[in-house]
């Protein structure tokens, strides 16, 4: 990737890399899809699909503008924010790992890493990162001026690992309690081939909150036990009673949400009979991903499984291997009650 020479730090102190040069994780969410901002627990996991934006040099331009039209926007934002800067933003070179639309949150991350890359080329040499939490903070308040979601996606690609997030009705999350994912275990990522299709989810939902739904009422109630579960499980090193948890999860998304698809139906319970692997719908749903979790020992071998299963009746579906990562800003889960929190436009 090209990019400046000059060195930063990142946000949390750790190592060094070029400026305007940032890789940003994907994530999952093994429990609490719209908790984050229904009330309630939900929990995220980075994992590394990573999203990377690259300043290219001065006077250089794409081909083709890079950034699926968000570098623009972006530029726009933090020029209101931030004196000095031009009128247009610096060329970028973006590479995702992650599947696009796919309930992952590649988007969230491409925005993260461009809010980082563009803040880091448009320092003075020398001068410190923008903090993270106001990273965060920025970024959120972006995304909900165009969404009006939560800021889950937000918090997880930034601190990264494993987080138990406490949800808000305004503002970012809490991030309650952040821990490394267990290094026995792997990630799977089954991508269906077909794109999420969110585009009523969230006026919907806003729409049974201000009714007082009850099926909406039972999604919440049932979902952050379901989050609590997948905590202790985790905490535990239980790897069945993380599968019971995330199903429950995945079962109250579908029943109570009409998240699920016949499809996606049909992929889980392909993946129990050809690799024993449990999976849960990470996202809002209408298709996108799936995620499991196995012992790493046996990665190859349910990779394998569920890519032999798969390829007769599903072969555009594609099975990706994952692991935890850490964030871009590990230490935002260390930040001061209250610097992780804002309300939109704050």
């Amino acid at each position: 990737m090209s990019g400046s020479s000059t060195v930063s730090e990142t946000a949390d102190g750790a190592a060094a890399r070029p400026r305007g040069q940032v890789a940003v994780p994907c994530r999952a969410c093994l429990s609490g899809e719209d908790l984050d901002w229904l009330g309630g627990r939900s929990v995220s996991l980075a994992l590394d699909l990573m999203t990377t934006v690259a300043v290219r040099p001065p006077g250089a331009r794409p081909a083709a503008p890079e950034g699926g039209g968000w570098a623009d926007e972006v530029w726009a934002f933090l020029r209101s924010r931030l004196p000095g800067l031009g009128d247009r933003p610096p060329a970028v070179t973006v590479r995702s790992d992650a599947p696009a639309a796919s309930g992952l949150s590649s988007s969230t991350a491409l925005i993260v890493a461009l809010f980082r890359a563009f803040t880091d080329a448009a320092a003075p040499p020398g001068s410190p990162p923008v903090p993270a939490a106001t990273l965060a903070r920025w970024a959120y308040e972006f995304e909900f001026a165009v969404f009006n979601g939560g800021g889950m996606d937000h918090l997880a690609v930034i601190a990264g690992g494993l987080l138990l997030l406490d949800g808000r009705t305004t503002g970012l999350p809490e991030i309650r309690e952040r821990a490394d994912f267990p290094g026995e275990w792997a990630v799977v990522v089954l991508d269906s081939g077909t794109r999420k299709d969110t585009s009523d989810h969230i006026r919907t939902v806003r729409g049974q909150l201000a009714t007082g739904d009850a099926r909406l009422a039972a999604y919440r109630e049932r979902t952050d036990a379901a989050s609590a579960a997948v905590w202790d499980a985790v905490h535990r090193r239980d790897l069945a009673a993380l599968g019971t948890a995330m199903t429950a999860a995945h079962t109250a998304m579908r029943d109570l949400q009409g998240m699920s698809t016949p499809l996606l139906e049909d992929l889980r319970t392909l993946a129990r009979r050809a690799a024993g692997l449990p999976l849960k719908l990470s996202g809002a749903g209408g298709g996108g991903a799936l995620v499991g979790v196995c012992p790493a020992a046996d990665r190859a071998e349910v990779v394998a499984r569920l890519r032999r299963a798969l390829a007769p009746a599903h072969p555009r579906a594609r099975v990706i291997p994952a692991r935890a990562a850490a964030g871009l800003a590990p230490d935002l889960a260390a930040a001061p009650a209250g610097q992780t929190t804002g309300r939109p436009g704050a």
